[in-house]
């Protein structure tokens, strides 16, 4: 058997694996609450229980399994892990190969809505607008790609194995969009594949001040807005990063073996990072697509290798060090609540040729607004064809 087999891969979770989940949810020992407190403290404690009740009655794995198998499926071994990905091809001769990065929380079922419409756009409504033939992998270490053999696996590696994974498949030239840590991975392949990526659009892209005086004297009140939204997340909401980035295995433990509290550790990015016009998390994602990511992570049992993401990027030394400006072409769409992208610092570090602010949608938008992210990335790769 060749070390660079492409297998076809099929989701048949056992039912038993179900059926434990499910008793699991049905005994857990609940917290209280303390009266008159909201989402300021985690999430409440009435709301997870409500959620969790319809986890374990209403939400209905098998569907989301045949919606994930109704797509080509398939893992290969690169760098001595395995790699799960989706490869959807649209059958216009002209389309162009596109890879698609989840970030955390998140997996391949983050862009279902999308494939189509991009895949097929003239189903969609969009006959002049360009095709894709997609390559949607779950990240290494995350979800049915896991669980991480070993350790190492920062963005470099993650590039690179990407980067290889492409070659595989034949494509030459290819387009990478990513958000959250794909905002990470996509201009890392940028860098390191350089002669093949086309282009890179990210969302969630993340920037940091130059300290050039010129720089900060022309930034706009978004700008400012941004600035300020990045520093109450650093003093106020970014402690999950932390205990991830130094004490994984730690975290990890109580994650595995409490789907509840794998259930709250992801709800309450749900709603933190959701567009803030939204009182509750399942008004700008549908409960069922938020449980699909919790639910797939609890049945790959991959809460080590996903929370060691992050210990790898913060003792990555390449990650500290200033890098050469990218020169692929590099698109940003700019959504509302958790995305912090200045274009005057994204500049210094990336070859802007496409930027877009949105007033919707937040920090998932392929699940808040799945049309609006497939409308700037129909938009930004039909300049570079």
């Amino acid at each position: 058997m060749s070390n660079k087999e492409i297998r076809p891969f099929r989701i048949d979770i056992p039912q038993a694996d179900l059926d434990d989940l499910r008793q699991r949810l049905t005994r857990t020992r609940w917290i209280d609450e303390i009266p008159g407190t909201g989402w300021e403290r985690g999430v409440p404690t009435s709301y997870l229980r409500d959620l969790t009740a319809y986890w374990a009655e209403k939400f209905d794995w098998r569907a989301i399994e045949a919606r994930l198998n109704a797509h080509p499926q398939f893992t290969t071994a690169i760098d001595g892990q395995n790699l799960h990905f989706l490869h959807i091809r649209s059958e216009r001769t002209d389309a162009t190969p596109l890879l698609l990065l989840h970030g955390w929380p998140g997996t391949p079922a983050d862009f279902l809505d999308m494939i189509g419409p991009l895949t097929d756009p003239a189903a969609h409504g969009a006959p002049e607008a360009p095709a894709f033939h997609l390559v949607i992998p779950t990240l290494p270490g995350h979800g049915f790609s896991g669980p991480l053999t070993e350790t190492g696996w920062n963005d470099g590696r993650i590039a690179a194995a990407l980067a290889e994974l492409m070659a595989r498949l034949g494509y030459d030239r290819y387009g990478v969009q990513g958000g959250d840590h794909g905002a990470f991975i996509a201009p890392k392949l940028g860098r390191v594949d350089t002669e093949h990526v086309l282009g890179v659009h990210a969302n969630a892209l993340v920037t940091f001040p130059t300290g050039d005086p010129a720089d900060m004297a022309a930034l706009t009140d978004a700008d400012k807005q941004r600035l300020g939204a990045m520093k109450q997340f650093q003093d106020d909401g970014a402690a999950y990063m932390n205990l991830a980035g130094s004490r994984p295995n730690t975290l990890a433990q109580l994650l595995a073996d409490s789907p509840v509290g794998q259930l709250g550790w992801i709800i309450e990015k749900y709603k933190e990072w959701t567009d803030a016009a939204h009182e509750l998390p399942e008004q700008a994602i549908d409960r069922d697509k938020m449980l699909t990511t919790v639910t797939i992570y609890w049945l790959t049992d991959t809460a080590r290798s996903v929370a060691n993401y992050y210990y790898e990027r913060f003792h990555d030394g390449a990650m500290f060090v200033p890098a050469q400006r990218g020169t692929v072409p590099t698109g940003v769409a700019v959504f509302t609540t958790g995305d912090y992208a200045v274009r005057v610092f994204a500049e210094k570090a990336h070859n802007i040729v496409h930027w877009s602010e949105f007033y919707s949608g937040g920090h998932f938008p392929a699940l808040e607004v799945p049309d609006l992210l497939v409308g700037d990335i129909r938009e930004f790769f039909a300049t570079l064809r």
